[in-house]
């Protein structure tokens, strides 16, 4: 059984909807006081409010990831809210599709401004609250696709994912000092909004490319990050959970049968 993580403090960015509503939800439901932080206020309160209503402890924050001072700002008052800063989830993240031969810089920027340029900004805003606590954790959304896997449409946003492992095994080096880890999630397909909009015919063809032949709740992925957060987890560092059901396994779908 992990120690309880009761009276800790976990900002979530990226935590309206999705995974990282999922992941705050599944943090409070163990007893954390969650930092609910979106660019939208009026979303991230509907996410706190649900959590309070079943019973957790959470606040909803306005911060954009892609801005240090945004980030900073929610770095201090989540920390003035609750007393300190235990766990970073960095979860926030933008997946439009561009194909390589119509995509434009601008493109390029915005989705690595936000998964990449947003890990680093949350994670140096968050620092020196880390640094203070008992142990510090953080944790990085990535993905299977950009690390292991590629998807047409997407090269914008795998160069990102990809990025974020360069960056996080670094990161664990200087971190160390401290007694912070720093590791990463790698979704596969998880049900989300943002998968359902890609329609039906995508929905079936993954879910036929997965071993444990169903897509992955966003419970999934919480899971795996409320182990990472945990005290017996400190010995891990720079290190990734693929949460993918196997999907990366096979070599092709007649592998499977």
């Amino acid at each position: 059984m992990l120690t309880p993580l009761k009276d800790k403090t976990v900002i979530v960015t990226g935590a309206s909807k999705g995974i990282g509503k999922g992941i705050a939800k599944t943090f409070a439901a163990k007893g954390a006081k969650v930092a609910v932080v979106a660019r939208s206020l009026t979303i991230a309160e509907e996410t706190a409010v649900e959590i309070r209503e079943n019973g957790g402890v959470a606040h909803a924050f306005e911060g954009n990831v892609a801005d240090l001072e945004s980030m900073k700002r929610v770095a201090d008052e989540t920390a003035g809210v609750f007393g300190g800063i235990d766990v970073l989830c960095a979860n926030a993240g933008i997946f439009p599709n561009a194909p390589i031969e119509e995509m434009t810089g601008e493109q390029w920027d915005e989705v690595m401004n936000t998964n990449a340029r947003g890990t680093l900004y949350s994670l140096q805003a968050c620092l020196p609250f880390l640094k203070k606590a008992e142990y510090g954790r953080i944790i990085v959304t990535s993905s299977i696709t950009g690390p292991v896997t590629g998807y047409a449409g997407w090269s914008h946003y795998g160069a990102s994912k990809a990025a974020q492992l360069g960056f996080m095994r670094s990161a664990a080096l200087e971190l160390a000092r401290y007694n912070i880890t720093i590791n990463a999630v790698m979704p596969g397909n998880i049900m989300t909004e943002g998968l359902e909009g890609l329609g039906d015919q995508y929905l079936q063809a993954m879910t036929a490319s997965i071993p444990l032949k169903r897509l992955g709740s966003v419970e999934d992925i919480a899971y795996a990050a409320v182990f990472l957060a945990s005290k017996e987890a400190g010995f891990i560092t720079g290190q990734t959970i693929v949460v993918d059901g196997g999907q990366i396994l096979p070599e092709s779908l007649e592998a499977m049968s």
